[in-house]
């Protein structure tokens, strides 16, 4: 990863057009291409960005970030450069599950065909240069489906599972790869973003899944 602090102004051009007048910013250029342009506040969430597939051309006084499929582009006039290094973080281990989120994940890879008839599961803990997908399976149709497990399922959640999509989808041995979101409960927000991104959401009951009778369905 190598951070950029720099006095500078940025543009986007593609689609929409935004602006970002002169001053000093974070800019964050990741191993998978990526470019995202930070202030000191709103948490995580950058001003701007750019994701891969993507190419950075720096020249004097500037840098031109160029989408390699939509040709979109950040414009950065950088005026001052303040800080600039690079760092190797290797591949990161991926969020810890909690015991309930795990224990969901090894009764749903165990019973994949709660999901439909003819599912059948290619592995646990799918490893990828971001981290690993929970479960990765295929559906009745012989597709491939990443799942991504929550105890509670928020937008960060699908934003990850996002991330994954992306990722995997780059693979021709297995693409294409649909997503599935799933947790015991789904806020509607995320709900919303999944569905605007085609991921499919399910509701888990675990005591269904541990074999607990019940008189109602699993999802």
């Amino acid at each position: 990863m190598r951070l950029v602090i720099a006095r500078c102004s940025v543009n986007y051009v593609g689609r929409l057009t935004a602006h970002l007048p002169m001053a000093p910013r974070l800019i964050l250029i990741k191993a998978d291409g990526s470019v995202s342009i930070h202030s000191d506040d709103r948490a995580f969430k950058p001003l701007n960005w750019m994701n891969p597939p993507c190419r950075l051309r720096e020249e004097e006084g500037g840098w031109t970030v160029t989408h390699g499929k939509t040709g979109e582009q950040l414009i950065l006039t950088i005026e001052e450069i303040l800080h600039d290094s690079s760092h190797e973080l290797g591949v990161d281990p991926g969020l810890r599950k909690d015991g309930v989120e795990a224990h969901l994940q090894e009764l749903l890879a165990e019973h994949i065909e709660t999901l439909g008839d003819g599912w059948s599961l290619i592995r646990r803990e799918y490893p990828t240069a971001i981290g690993p997908v929970d479960i990765l399976c295929r559906d009745h149709l012989g597709g491939t489906v990443a799942i991504e497990i929550k105890r509670r399922g928020e937008i960060d959640g699908v934003e990850q599972l996002t991330r994954y999509l992306e990722l995997l989808n780059r693979d021709p041995l297995i693409a294409p790869v649909k997503g599935v979101f799933a947790a015991q409960e789904i806020r509607p927000q995320a709900r919303v973003l999944a569905t605007d991104r085609g991921i499919g959401c399910v509701t888990l009951d675990y005591d269904a899944l541990r074999g607990i009778e019940r008189t109602d369905t699993l999802f």
